[in-house]
C-alpha cells in the first residue's frame, strides 16, 4: 500500500499524491455538478419547496435531484478519503476553486445574472486556491517514539 503511518504522520509518496490529486479533481467537479444539478431539478419542480417534508420526499424522485443528491454524497465520501491523506488546513482551500465552478455553471446553465463583485470574489477564491495549492499537503511532524 502507498500510504505509510508513522503516529500521526503520513509519509508521502508519489501514489499517495497521485491519489491525492485525483480524490481533489473528483471532488472539485462532483459538488458543483451535484449543486447544479439539485439546482436545475428544483428550480423545475412544479411546487415551491416549502415546510412540508412530502413536497420534498415529492422532489427527491426527480431525476435532477436525485442525480444531485447522489452526486454530493458521493463529494462528501471523496472529501472524507482526502481528510484521511492530507491536512484539512490544504483539502479545504484547495476544494474551494469549485464555488468558481459553480458561479460558471450557474451563469451559463441556469441563466443567472451574476454580477462582476461575484466574479471578483470568484477570482480572489481561485487564486487563494492556487497559492494554497503550492504547499504541502500534509504539515504534521511525526510523534517522537517512546524511549
Amino acid at each position: 500500500m502507498a500510504v505509510a503511518r508513522k503516529a500521526d504522520y503520513i509519509v508521502q509518496t508519489p501514489a499517495l499524491r497521485l491519489r491525492t490529486y485525483s480524490l481533489l479533481g473528483l471532488f472539485v467537479f462532483l459538488r458543483p455538478l451535484g449543486n447544479l444539478s439539485l439546482a436545475w431539478g428544483t428550480k423545475h419542480f412544479p411546487q415551491v419547496l416549502s415546510l412540508n417534508p412530502l413536497v420534498y420526499l415529492r422532489a427527491m424522485v426527480d431525476p435532477f435531484v436525485a442525480l444531485g443528491i447522489a452526486m454530493l454524497i458521493l463529494a462528501l465520501l471523496t472529501r472524507m478519503a482526502l481528510l484521511s491523506l492530507a491536512d484539512l488546513s490544504f483539502v479545504l482551500p484547495v476544494t474551494a476553486i469549485g464555488y468558481v465552478l459553480a458561479t460558471l455553471f450557474g451563469q451559463v446553465f441556469l441563466h443567472e445574472n451574476v454580477h462582476a463583485q461575484q466574479w471578483i470574489g470568484s477570482v480572489l477564491i481561485f487564486l487563494g486556491t492556487g497559492l494554497v495549492g503550492t504547499t504541502s499537503q500534509n504539515t504534521t511532524t511525526p510523534a517522537e517514539e517512546p524511549g
